[in-house]
């Protein structure tokens, strides 16, 4: 990256702190219990863990907007959560942040996505998930519909990002209205999707899958990984969103990215991985921001990629840190 560059990334980052996010997804409490083993039990064949530390982190599109916050953006999160304790801490956690919880409706008929994960070693023994699937009922879905739309029109964010988890809150529905609204006024719209409804984001700006989900979404089994191959995926995925921008990340091969006017496939930097976990919501948060800022689609994918390999040398879901992304970018891209 030349010396112009440097500096346009330098502005770039500033300007984050005017910039106003919406994240509209599943939201959820990441759990870690630690502690160590040292006997079977004798009522099963199993280990018994004596519990020294417990910590929660913000999980989800909870992880997205507090990854969009570290950047410097103000962010609105907008989610389903159940009327329950951990619902009430989600919310307490997210104001900790200085996140706004504005338009996170809590509900009686559904509980708090956690997911807990037990430690012992650095080695994960066991992970207990506390969900609700099921998707929101008629009222609900027709109310939480009104309530992002209220909200995308009085607060008149600059991005909104989706992030979707297949807990049953995006439903074709949730997300054709978004979407629709968004494009009326102007926001800018990225997805990290999943399976269940991997082709309901039509005419979204950024869409944001792995290379699994792809496979996955239309049937290949083997896939030559190479940037004409990837080009051709991104046809295949226009031809049925009519989306913008496709970002393919690659686990230990990079990103891939495309749009109507130029493609980059770049390869991942060395890093001693720690934990994998989150790496997708810091990548999508990251690359919306910078997209929407620069529309420059290598640039973002390429501080993405950097940004997605901090947060893999943490354990547990981390946030990316602006100052340390910022040094990254100066060491890796200059």
């Amino acid at each position: 990256m030349k010396s112009k560059e440097k500096l346009d990334a330098k502005q770039l980052f500033q300007k984050i702190n005017s910039l106003k996010v919406f994240v509209v997804g599943d939201a959820m409490i990441d759990n870690y219990w630690y502690g160590t083993v040292d006997r079977i039990s004798p009522e099963a064949p199993v280990p018994i863990i004596s519990i020294t530390q417990k910590e929660s982190r913000l999980g989800g599109a909870a992880n997205v907007a507090l990854n969009c916050k570290s950047l410097g953006a103000e962010v609105y999160l907008c989610s389903y959560i159940g009327k329950d304790n951990s619902g009430s801490q989600l919310i307490s956690m997210l104001k900790e942040q200085n996140i706004r919880p504005d338009f996170c409706i809590q509900s009686e008929e559904r509980i708090t996505t956690n997911k807990t994960r037990i430690i012992s070693k650095n080695q994960q023994i066991l992970r207990v998930d506390e969900e609700s699937t099921s998707y929101l009922s008629l009222n609900e879905e027709h109310h939480f519909i009104d309530v992002c739309l209220r909200a995308i029109q009085i607060e008149k964010p600059d991005i909104l990002i989706f992030e979707d988890y297949n807990k049953g809150l995006l439903s074709e529905l949730v997300i054709e209205k978004i979407i629709k609204h968004c494009k009326h006024v102007g926001v800018f719209t990225s997805v990290d999707p999943k399976q269940k409804h991997f082709f309901s984001y039509q005419n979204i700006d950024l869409f944001k899958p792995n290379l699994k989900e792809v496979k996955e979404a239309f049937g290949i089994d083997h896939f030559e990984l190479t940037k004409p191959a990837l080009e051709e995926i991104h046809l295949k995925l226009h031809e049925k969103l009519n989306h913008q921008t496709t970002l393919i990340t690659l686990s230990e091969n990079g990103v891939f990215v495309r749009n109507e006017k130029e493609a980059d496939l770049m390869p991942a930097h060395v890093r001693k991985i720690a934990d994998v976990s989150g790496a997708g919501d810091t990548v999508i948060a990251v690359a919306t921001i910078l997209l929407f800022l620069s529309n420059d689609i290598s640039f973002a994918a390429q501080v993405a990629n950097l940004a997605g390999g901090l947060v893999c040398e943490e354990p547990g879901v981390a946030r990316i840190q602006k100052e340390k992304l910022m040094k990254e970018i100066n060491k890796k891209l200059v």
